[in-house]
């Protein structure tokens, strides 16, 4: 496998429809109209994915405030996803790509370094999409520690 293909600003959002943490389905189309910050990240209830995780919580109310919503996408299967929300207080949708399909539309799913090795996995990033179901950011190999801070500030909200 090669790297894959990365989204950039202007590109349409890849639609998706997948199972979330609670049982139900979500829909990017659901959120049309409303801006959404749609996060990749390896596995549930690890440390770097519990740190991200925890940090987008903490930073919910004022992401919303300003317009966004928060989505987390994973290849984890819903149940774990369930376990890693309750475990954690986790207040925002986390969905399912057990297939990577998903993932491998936005370009975060892939080769990529692994403690100086070349392993295939979920690539973690971050897509901004505006309301309009465009990408207006697409941030690929971002830092599970820091990055909600980072990204804070780039949207202007800090």
């Amino acid at each position: 496998m090669t790297t894959p293909d990365r989204l950039s600003p202007g590109d349409p959002a890849p639609e998706f429809t997948l199972p979330t943490d609670t049982g139900d389905q979500l829909a990017l189309a659901d959120l049309r109209g409303r801006k959404v910050v749609l996060y990749a990240y390896p596995a549930a209830m690890t440390p770097g994915c519990t740190k991200q995780a925890c940090d987008f919580r903490d930073s919910l109310a004022s992401l919303q405030a300003a317009g966004y919503e928060v989505v987390g996408i994973s290849p984890d299967k819903p149940e774990k996803l369930a376990k890693f929300r309750d475990r954690d207080a986790i207040t925002f949708p986390l969905v399912s790509d057990v297939d990577r399909a998903v993932l491998t539309a936005y370009g975060a799913y892939g080769e990529k370094q692994l403690y100086g090795k070349t392993v295939t996995g979920v690539i973690r990033s971050t897509f901004v999409i505006d309301a309009d179901g465009k990408i207006e950011r697409a941030l690929y190999n971002v830092k599970a520690t820091g990055h909600v801070a980072k990204l804070r500030r780039d949207l202007g909200l800090d």
